[in-house]
């Protein structure tokens, strides 16, 4: 029997322990412990923490190195929480949920993006509570579906599928997603995609993002030109007290260009409202991750 397929079930079953303990907690106090194993990774992950030091002092040459570790070791805290959160993700079913633990800004953005009936491009990165989208826009009467890479245990990947898909949304696969991203547009269906990751060179486009060259996908970009969709940036922040402050921002219309200048002028558009939203709290987006590759 392979080695992987032994390891796969071996994490599957660790995992459900994990989510029956989880779930038998009271909210504040799993989010607690989630933000507790997120300092607890700091140190057992050493080039994890080494990673989104050098990025986080890259990005913000002039932080005093004590504020840099500190804002590190809060990232860390945040990732633990966000962990926890993903896993009581259908914990949220109700009206009543929604009024409790949301709070929205511009949503009025939003549905003038869907009277377009082209379909509606929610622009977001890995920043705050990034995975909450798929019970609130549902919730709101939004139709939307989530492009997310699949995860090496299928095990483990079909069980977040489910859990994203709870509120009532669609999981689209990033590897074979383009087609199925222009059939849920043409349904007048949001479709959620985070630009912030490192796209392989040979299909991504070299835009700045906090002053260095990252590969980009221009997914976004390419689709919008040609089919004139509108894209909504959304960004969702964490608050002190486990709430959480959606903000839409307003609509976004890209001229129906089609020449490679454009397309990079565009997702470098893109690319820096992100960036803004980070750095609204930089302790909430993923520095871990080797955004910038040469």
């Amino acid at each position: 029997m392979p080695k992987r397929f032994l390891q796969n079930y071996l994490e599957y079953t660790l995992f459900l322990a994990l989510i029956l303990v989880v779930k038998a907690l009271p909210r504040s106090l799993a989010l607690r412990i989630g933000a507790g194993l997120g300092l607890l990774s700091k140190v057992l992950l050493p080039k994890r923490r080494k990673r989104a030091l050098e990025n986080m002092r890259m990005a913000y040459p002039l932080m005093p190195e004590e504020e840099l570790r500190n804002n590190v070791s809060e990232m860390f805290r945040h990732l633990g929480i966000s962990g926890v959160e993903m896993l009581l993700l259908d914990t949220f079913k109700t009206k009543k949920d929604l009024e409790k633990y949301f709070s929205f800004h511009g949503l009025e953005h939003l549905r003038e993006a869907y009277k377009l009936n082209k379909g509606v491009f929610l622009l977001s990165g890995h920043l705050g509570s990034w995975e909450v989208g798929t019970f609130f826009l549902p919730m709101l009467g939004c139709p939307a579906d989530f492009v997310a890479k699949q995860m090496k245990n299928p095990h483990v990947g079909r069980y977040f599928n489910r859990l994203r898909e709870a509120g009532g949304g669609r999981v689209l696969d990033a590897k074979h997603g383009a087609r199925r991203i222009v059939k849920s547009l043409a349904e007048n269906r949001a479709v959620a995609i985070l630009l912030d990751q490192h796209t392989t060179p040979s299909v991504a486009v070299k835009v700045n993002f906090f002053g260095r060259p990252a590969y980009t996908t221009p997914i976004i970009t390419q689709i919008a030109m040609k089919n004139g969709v509108p894209i909504v940036p959304c960004f969702t922040h964490r608050t002190k007290d486990n709430r959480y402050e959606i903000v839409f921002e307003p609509m976004i219309l890209l001229a129906p260009e089609t020449d490679r200048e454009a397309v990079v002028r565009n997702t470098a558009l893109l690319t820096s409202i992100i960036e803004d939203a980070v750095r609204r709290d930089i302790t909430q987006w993923f520095w871990v991750h080797r955004r910038w590759r040469e």
